[in-house]
């Protein structure tokens, strides 16, 4: 369900395991509570989510206090997040800047609008992955629903395994991970890497030969040479 990557005083980093709900549904035990029970933790609380799906990092605070300061980092759009991701077919553009409006489409998916009232923002990086495949670093600037998941299938390029967004995909699971985590907290800066190599619960395809060198690649995605966007 999950492992936890690192514990202090104030906050935990978990690595929550695809098709574990953040939330409680469909009989699922509650994540927090979970990890609350391994941690000794009376209550946890969530700053931010990841949609089932998804695994890869997530914080967690541990007292109401750091809950609303880390909060108030999200918000504020001061946290770098970056993902990986899986796509099934050769994008439009190997590299660039996906942004618009999103707008519920039929039963639980969203649609990328041309508008850009209030838009989800989200630049990516690609490589070559296996064949018919691309490997994407995403980098979210907004916290949208679905937000990468869409961005990717507007290029062309819908998530190996998702069963929203690419339904005919087979694979043994969603291909995206939350890779890495930027934030400020009390006067320090924190970044935090979770490689999903290695663990078969994180899925097989992480592993190829060409996939894993590309992460290798990607380690210090904070690093990388990110094209400024204009506001």
């Amino acid at each position: 369900m999950f492992e936890i990557l690192h514990t202090h005083p104030d906050f935990l980093i978990i690595n929550k395991h695809p098709n574990v709900s953040v939330h409680k549904d469909d009989g699922d035990v509650m994540l927090l509570q979970e990890v609350a029970r391994v941690s000794g933790d009376e209550q946890l609380y969530l700053v931010h989510r990841l949609d089932k799906m998804t695994s890869g990092i997530l914080l967690l605070a541990r007292n109401s206090q750091a809950a609303s300061e880390l909060s108030q980092a999200f918000a504020q759009r001061v946290v770098e997040k970056f993902y990986l991701a899986l796509g099934s077919k050769k994008p439009k553009k190997k590299q660039g800047l996906v942004s618009g409006d999103m707008e519920r489409s039929r039963r639980s998916s969203w649609k990328l609008m041309t508008s850009q009232n209030n838009p989800a923002v989200t630049q990516f990086f690609s490589l070559s992955g296996e064949p018919g495949e691309r490997l994407f670093l995403c980098k979210p600037h907004t916290g949208k629903t679905h937000q990468i998941r869409v961005a990717l299938k507007s290029v062309g390029s819908a998530i190996v395994g998702d069963p929203i967004y690419n339904s005919g995909s087979e694979a043994d699971r969603g291909y995206l991970h939350a890779f890495s985590l930027c934030f400020p907290y009390q006067g320090e800066s924190h970044r935090f890497v979770c490689d999903p190599r290695g663990s078969s619960l994180m899925g097989k395809q992480w592993n190829s030969e060409i996939v894993s060198a590309g992460i290798e690649s990607w380690l210090s995605p904070w690093e990388l040479t990110w094209p400024n966007i204009k506001k």
